[in-house]
Formats: C-alpha cells, structure tokens, sequence
C-alpha cells in the first residue's frame, strides 16, 4: 500500500514544507492549486488522503470538500484542510461539510506529519500487519 497525498495549495512555500515534511517519511507528495480542477485532480490520482487549503484560486476549499464528499468515490476518503484563518466559523463550516480533520497554519512539522498518518491509519502501532 503506497503512502500518497495530494495537497491542494497555491503557497509555494506551504507547498515546499509540506512536501519536506512528508516525503522525509516516505509519502509520495503530488501537487495541485487550482481549485476549478482539484476534485478532478482527485478522482485521476486517488491519494490516500487530500490535504486542501481553504483559499485557492476559482473555487474555495470549502465549495471543493462539499463536492468530494456528495462523491461516492470520495465520501470517505480522509481530508486534511488548512486555513490562515482559525475562526470558529471556518472550522464549523468544514466540520458541517464533513472534513476530516481542520488545522490551522501555521503548523507544526510534528503535527503535520501525526495528522497525515492517523488519517491515513498508519500511526496505528496496534495494526501489527507489517506487510511493507
């Protein structure tokens, strides 16, 4: 089972730090920022989780979740967003749209990297099934 995430993001230095950080680990990091095309983008490269910024150029984070999740392809697949913005208001609009889990920037690299593996469910040291 290869370990794939595709960020959706327009900041290349957000973009850089997170490929860093991921691929340090061992995750395949594909990129995608613009937001017309991003659940497209999905549906070709089937990640084993999204990370999605909230603003992207012509369409929201938020517009984008709400489409993945009415996709039965992607109802479920584990989504990540990030936000500059924490207000309540965002995360509650994520929560309502079925995010996954909500950060905020900035982050840490170690909260970054815990994130994207329990979503991916390979932070799970009582899986035992070391089938690399």
């Amino acid at each position: 089972m290869g370990k794939r995430v595709l960020l959706i993001e327009d900041e290349p230095n957000i973009i850089e730090a997170i490929r860093f950080i991921l691929s340090r680990d061992g995750w395949t990091v594909e990129t995608h920022a613009d937001g017309a095309t991003a659940v497209e983008a999905v549906g070709r490269k089937r990640p084993d989780v999204v990370i999605l910024d909230v603003m992207l150029p012509n369409k929201s984070g938020f517009d984008i979740l709400r489409d993945l999740r009415a996709d039965a392809d992607h109802a479920t697949r584990p989504i990540l967003m990030l936000t500059a913005r924490g207000q309540k208001k965002d995360r509650d609009m994520a929560e309502a749209a079925g995010v996954s889990y909500f950060m905020t920037k900035p982050f840490s690299n170690s909260e970054m990297l815990e994130t994207v593996r329990r979503l991916a469910g390979t932070s799970d040291e009582a899986s035992g099934e070391g089938h690399g």
